[in-house]
């Protein structure tokens, strides 16, 4: 059972997502330091969502279509905003000029609401976590807060790891002005169709 949780979690985590997307696009533009406030973020803001799961809270969230599409629709223009706020240089990503502008604390916030604003997290974990949970334990919930901890620093070395090699690239191409362009649009673009994915994406 441990060994199928670990390698179903990693295959999880390491997969592109949004959060992803945000920490090797911080770790691009501002180095590993501001990746480890990326990567922080983003493992927190998965916390809301494996809480509900263990409360069954999620199971609200899945019956409930209109609390289902607010948050959704909350989701869906911040990351709008976050592909407009790369394009003007004034977000958590800025690709030109001082790379250690831009708060860290802000940082993280960002990679926090991305993932606390995406309600398929609550649902994914609602189904996830009980599958690991052998029928015959004594303490469920502790089992389950386990598997949660578990999955959360799992989270937090993996992106760490995009978040510094991501840094790593960075100091190969920051002196390559074109290059920067190129990455600014591309991270804004990838932004705008993960917003655009969510919005014609079902539950």
């Amino acid at each position: 059972m441990w060994v199928e949780f670990l390698m179903t979690s990693f295959i999880v985590v390491i997969a592109p997502g949004t959060g992803v997307i945000y920490v090797i696009g911080v770790g691009l533009s501002r180095g590993a330091g501001a990746s480890l406030a990326a990567a922080t973020g983003c493992t927190f803001g998965i916390l809301p969502h494996m809480t509900a799961a263990i409360l069954g809270l999620a199971a609200l969230l899945h019956t409930s279509a209109l609390l289902f599409h607010a948050v959704k629709w909350f989701g869906i223009a911040y990351l709008l905003y976050l592909a407009w706020s790369i394009m003007k240089e004034d977000g958590p990503i800025q690709f030109e000029g001082d790379a250690d502008k831009g708060s860290l604390v802000g940082t993280a916030l960002t990679g926090f609401l991305i993932n606390i604003l995406n309600p398929k997290l609550s649902l994914f974990f609602l189904a996830f976590l009980p599958q690991f949970v052998p029928a015959q334990s004594s303490s469920p919930f502790g089992q389950m807060l386990l598997l949660s901890g578990i999955f959360m620093a799992m989270t937090f070395v993996v992106f760490m790891g995009y978040g510094v090699f991501a840094g790593y690239i960075r100091t190969h191409i920051e002196q390559r002005p074109a290059i920067l362009v190129w990455m600014k649009r591309s991270f804004s673009a990838a932004f705008l169709l993960l917003g655009i994915r969510l919005a014609f994406e079902g539950r």
